[in-house]
């Protein structure tokens, strides 16, 4: 498969794919986005992670839509099936699974705020096939005794759409579903301050990307 590709599927729907350079397939990471769409960064963030080594799928989660806004987002997230995105969440796991070298082998996750939110869902939803989940700045209080992933956070101490209190709950029920976690707390950074745009904090995201790739090195493509 060309290296920097749409895709479509009818089982999985519509999303961006991206195998590493030179066309071989890598390890798996199924990418889940932000209220802000299949937008240009999450797409050249899929390509980032193809230059790690990666075989990446974004899937379209919100059909197209591009919100500019945050009152748009909330409105656009409103009006979405959950019954649809999460079916789109799964099917794109499996499909992922059958384009890497070894189907058998579980993928990574990385969600960011709406798409983190569904990332955890899948690890305690998907346990054999989610070997690893970073999450940026989402939350679910879930029964994770299922799971069998290992978990990275990353969160800012100034997020007015996920408090404190939520990221401390989400990563105590993690833990006693018997994951291992880590969770990083990034001082004065907000909501989506990884993603170029709205609360984009540089030195946070460098350091978050840092953080990230190290643990998928570590935990996924070894594994």
């Amino acid at each position: 498969m060309a290296d920097d590709s749409p895709f479509t599927n009818r089982h999985a729907g519509e999303g961006f794919f991206v195998d590493p350079p030179g066309g071989s397939s890598g390890p798996g990471v199924l990418v889940l986005h932000s209220w802000w769409g299949l937008n240009d960064w999450t797409r050249e963030f899929c390509r980032r992670l193809a230059g790690e080594g990666y075989s990446t799928l974004a899937p379209d989660l919100l059909g197209g839509e591009l919100p500019s806004s945050e009152t748009e987002g909330e409105t656009v997230l409103a009006e979405a099936n959950p019954d649809e995105m999460s079916g789109l969440v799964m099917s794109s796991a499996h499909t992922l699974r059958a384009l890497t070298p070894d189907p058998n082998a579980p993928i990574a996750v990385v969600g960011f705020s709406m798409g983190a939110s569904m990332a955890l869902w899948l690890a305690a939803r998907l346990g054999h096939a989610i070997g690893t989940v970073v999450s940026f700045y989402g939350a679910q209080s879930l029964d994770y005794d299922d799971s069998n992933a290992i978990f990275q956070g990353h969160y800012g101490d100034n997020d007015h759409l996920v408090p404190t209190d939520d990221q401390v709950a989400t990563e105590s029920f993690i833990r006693l579903g018997g994951c291992q976690t880590e969770f990083h707390v990034y001082p004065g950074a907000g909501h989506w301050f990884f993603e170029e745009g709205t609360n984009y904090d540089a030195a946070a995201a460098g350091l978050a990307w840092t953080r990230m790739t190290q643990f998928l090195d570590l935990h996924h493509r070894t594994s």
